[in-house]
């Protein structure tokens, strides 16, 4: 195979500070071991996220030029609205500041105490707005899923069986909906394939519960639908999502990953009761329903960004470009979550520290080493992130302990990327020397934000 390279040309860049080992010790020491907590001038290669980091396009920059700020019926809200309908043949389409407040406008109407929302697995937003308003956030995550050495084309499929005992254990009535996230970020980036999301359509439509797909990265979980699913090696990317949303009643998106932008989001509904209670709480959180908390410079370069993630060639480069750097860690014996996702290399945690306990988070102590070894900022999705207590105050794991390495979208070239290997494979090496941490302070929710560490 000949080399994958870069779908376009760079016009503008930005400067890198680089810092020494000595320095980083003191960064990290000061900032309690808590990535969140480093300031990005401090960071060499930053791969905390790939929500909101993108570099966007020359005509993204000009729509921002061209946005139209008009408080209401901007001309921006309409390009923006037509090009959302265009993928999701959605009815009502509310724009939001990001991801997160499509969730907690969402959940506060239809969440609740005694309802329970399943899915094949929520990430940390996700499952905080629920939980917020004391419903319960249920994941479903097929077998072959929670096993990172197990190679499978559609790991992020949920468990249609386990949804249906769900469904007739806990009564239909207290579920308002079912959602699949696409890709399945806490299980490692992996896919989520057209037949799962059919089969689990077939089970919601069995017992009248509304479908929502959580859409942050649906172009790249229809890459790979096309490449790796009989029956679409042929169908255009657009094609294959409109199917993906097409057995969906809603969706929420955070625009910061597959709409290329820095900022924004949306609500995507087809049930017009729950869109008017939707909007009517848009404006009381976020702002006039024809601008959602953006302004619109920011709908005119999401608008542009959703027409741009749906090229072959770019999907291409930015698929293979994550799997380049999975093979050669594995190549170098570094554990990770096979085969590579869409978005991240998720490194398995519990293999790579195996003297490392749960309760010391593992995790954490790997993502303080690669940052000290190299200046490279990822996150722990573990027991730090997903971890809870039972009632004596110990620890209750969650499945796997990962670190997670998400690609920021054009914005780090081949050799910055085999500089993170270089980094990456040389901790693997000095493994023995890692310690485990201690939290010292935690928020009682989403504490991996804020938390602080000691190093045991």
């Amino acid at each position: 195979m000949k080399t994958i390279i870069e779908p376009f040309k760079i016009k503008s860049v930005e400067p890198i500070r680089f810092t020494t080992k000595e320095e980083r010790i003191a960064i990290l020491k000061k900032a309690g071991y808590n990535p969140f907590m480093i300031h990005a001038d401090d960071v060499i290669i930053d791969l905390l996220t790939d929500s909101g980091t993108s570099a966007m396009s020359a005509k993204q920059w000009a729509g921002i030029m061209d946005g139209d700020e008009a408080y209401a019926g901007s001309k921006s809200f309409y390009r923006f609205e037509k090009q959302v309908e265009k993928i999701t043949g959605m009815k009502y389409i509310i724009p939001t500041h990001q991801g997160r407040a499509s969730e907690k406008i969402l959940f506060s109407i239809v969440g609740g105490k005694g309802k329970y929302f399943p899915n094949n697995t929520h990430f940390d937003t996700t499952r905080a707005n629920i939980e917020f308003t004391g419903a319960e956030a249920v994941d479903l995550l097929n077998e072959t899923g929670k096993h990172p050495e197990i190679r499978a084309d559609f790991k992020g499929n949920m468990d249609v069986e386990k949804l249906t005992e769900f469904i007739k254990k806990t009564g239909k009535e207290n579920i308002p909906l079912c959602m699949i996230t696409i890709t399945n970020n806490s299980g490692g980036g992996q896919p989520v394939s057209m037949q799962n999301i059919r089969e689990v359509k077939e089970v919601c439509n069995k017992y009248d519960i509304p479908l929502f797909i959580d859409a942050c990265r649906f172009a790249e979980n229809a890459y790979f639908i096309k490449k790796r699913e009989k029956g679409y090696g042929n169908k255009p990317i657009i094609e294959i999502a409109k199917e993906i949303f097409s057995y969906a009643d809603g969706a929420t998106m955070s625009a910061k990953k597959d709409g290329l932008a820095n900022i924004g989001g949306f609500l995507a509904l087809n049930d017009e009761d729950l869109a008017m209670k939707c909007r009517n709480l848009l404006i009381v959180t976020e702002g006039f329903p024809t601008y959602g908390g953006l302004a619109g410079r920011d709908l005119e370069a999401i608008a542009q960004g959703l027409e741009e993630v749906l090229d072959e060639s770019y999907l291409q480069y930015r698929i293979r470009s994550v799997e380049y750097l999975g093979e050669r860690l594995v190549a170098a014996g570094v554990p990770i979550i096979e085969p590579p996702g869409g978005h991240a290399i998720y490194i398995d945690a519990k293999r790579f520290l195996p003297d490392i306990p749960p309760e010391q988070f593992p995790g954490q102590a790997i993502v303080g080493s690669l940052y000290v070894e190299g200046g490279i900022r990822s996150v722990e999705i573990g027991s730090v992130m997903f971890g809870k207590y039972d009632e004596k105050g110990r620890l209750i794991p969650p499945p796997m302990e990962l670190v997670r390495l998400a690609i920021p979208r054009r914005v780090y070239t081949q050799s910055h990327i085999d500089y993170v290997l270089e980094v990456i494979i040389e901790t693997f090496k000095n493994r023995k020397n890692l310690r485990g941490y201690k939290i010292v302070y935690e928020a009682p929710m989403l504490r991996h934000f804020t938390a602080r560490f000691e190093v045991i």
